[in-house]
């Protein structure tokens, strides 16, 4: 993935950016003349454990791939939205000549995989995750040999992504003239498509809703 200057953001924005966006793609290198495994699935990120927690069915075919290579990559891109050529034209430009882009926030996270198999650690990192997508409860706690999720673990693998390196990128208009980034807002804001908000508050500065 490549970064400009311009599209790096500080530590504080990905991370910050990943307690919302939990939802990624986990790619596992796969055997020799294989492609990749890539494997949707929901995370927590923990900053301050410096790593990501998820699970997978026990049949998954990613488990042997995983075992024989544990070096893996989470990536998470959303808050995505094209822009027309006529809206990146500078003042005096024709609008014609405008170049279309992309916005977008993407953040890859490298990672070394510990599988989880202890029933009592599989309860526990399940807590952790229920505790981030349920905060307000409303779900019985998972342990080990206890209705009514105990005899359900045998069934899943936990894994503990440890992150070793970080690349993150918000490309939000950053190297655009003011002028630019003010149409560009204000075209989203018309258009008002499915994620044309957030990328708005990503090209204006702001934290999106």
């Amino acid at each position: 993935m490549l970064i400009h200057p311009w599209d790096a953001p500080g530590d504080d924005t990905w991370q910050r950016w990943l307690t919302t966006h939990d939802f990624g793609q986990l790619a596992v290198n796969g055997p020799p003349g294989e492609p990749p495994f890539v494997q949707p699935l929901h995370f927590a990120y923990d900053a301050g454990r410096r790593e990501a927690v998820t699970h997978l069915a026990r049949p998954n075919p990613l488990w042997p791939a995983v075992e024989a290579n544990p070096q893996v990559l989470l990536s998470v891109v959303d808050d995505y939205a094209y822009v027309p050529g006529p809206w990146q034209a500078e003042p005096g430009t024709p609008p014609e000549h405008g170049v279309p882009t992309s916005l977008y926030a993407a953040v890859q996270l490298r990672c070394r995989a510990h599988v989880v198999d202890d029933p009592s650690e599989k309860a526990a990192l399940l807590n952790r995750q229920t505790g981030h997508f349920q905060p307000e409860g409303g779900s019985a706690p998972a342990a080990a040999g206890e209705a009514p999720y105990g005899r359900l673990l045998s069934g899943i693998r936990g894994l503990r992504l440890e992150v070793t390196d970080v690349r993150a990128k918000f490309k939000y208009a950053g190297k655009r003239s003011a002028a630019v980034r003010d149409r560009i807002a204000t075209g989203l804001a018309d258009r008002n498509g499915a994620r044309d908000p957030q990328a708005r508050a990503h090209v204006l500065g702001r934290e999106p809703a």
